[in-house]
């Protein structure tokens, strides 16, 4: 069954390895879809890596089998018929206003699963960590 999950994967760390584990856990073929800069900076902050770089990093996870840039913000039934998805998996994290802005008709077929968020750690966090450092130099 192929799976699919979307991300930004930036500043890739041991968080987005637990959410695709948890995802590729779900099937046996893993499709990561990677944001565009402007969609996340849309609702979120601009990237501090770039797409191509972070398909790189995000494409390099051995639980990753596929992945698709430039990803659509929206998930779509059409979305998952053309690349033959199965279930669209997603942190349980994300609010059920969030669940119907961006998953909404695959959540009302039943295709959407929420998988346990890993707290502790997010690109926010490393990015503050970061700036509280005074030993950078």
């Amino acid at each position: 069954m192929r799976v699919y999950v979307d991300m930004v994967g930036d500043l890739f760390h041991p968080g987005h390895v637990a959410l695709l584990r948890a995802a590729r856990a779900c099937g046996d073929h893993l499709v990561v879809g990677v944001l565009a800069d402007e969609v996340v900076e849309a609702y979120k902050r601009r990237p501090v890596m770039t797409l191509a770089e972070r398909v790189a990093v995000v494409g390099s996870c051995r639980y990753v089998d596929e992945v698709v840039p430039a990803a659509p913000y929206r998930v779509t039934l059409d979305f998952l018929e053309a690349h033959d998805i199965a279930v669209v998996v997603h942190g349980d994290d994300v609010s059920a206003e969030a669940v119907d802005e961006v998953f909404g008709e695959v959540a009302a077929a039943g295709k959407l699963r929420l998988v346990g968020y890993t707290p502790g750690v997010s690109t926010t966090d490393l990015i503050g960590r970061i700036r509280r450092r005074t030993d950078l130099g």
